[in-house]
């Protein structure tokens, strides 16, 4: 059984997917927030699931099912982050985490941040002559 499975009854169709030990096995609290929290009017009960994690899986799906209306949502879509080209060159050169090198980025010129582009490159095809 899918994590989704148990969005789309809490969502949707109500029906309690949570029958026996298995089941319960298979419900992840931490996804089905998630999903949960794509929608507006959903926001706030992932929320509340999310303060009182250390409650069973059962006990949060059945509030999920009894607290948010049955009705169809339209999909949407995770938030992915991008990976810039330029942010990984600076971490490579410099080592850097992902918050500091969006700092000195604002810092660099465009000359600069090319530099070390061209550090990182690495080369094209090798010829096996």
């Amino acid at each position: 059984m899918s994590v989704f499975d148990y969005v789309n009854a809490i969502l949707e169709n109500k029906k309690d997917l949570i029958v026996d030990e298995m089941s319960e096995k298979s419900y992840d609290a931490y996804i089905v927030n998630r999903a949960l929290s794509l929608h507006k009017d959903c926001v706030f009960y992932a929320n509340e699931m999310n303060r009182y994690h250390q409650i069973d899986k059962k006990l949060q799906n059945d509030f999920l099912l009894n607290m948010v209306r049955s009705q169809k949502r339209p999909f949407a879509k995770w938030v992915k982050v991008e990976k810039s080209e330029d942010l990984i060159a600076i971490k490579k050169v410099y080592g850097y985490s992902n918050h500091k090198a969006k700092q000195v980025f604002n810092i660099l010129t465009k000359e600069q941040i090319q530099q070390l582009k061209d550090i990182c490159d690495i080369g094209g095809i090798k010829n096996t002559k």
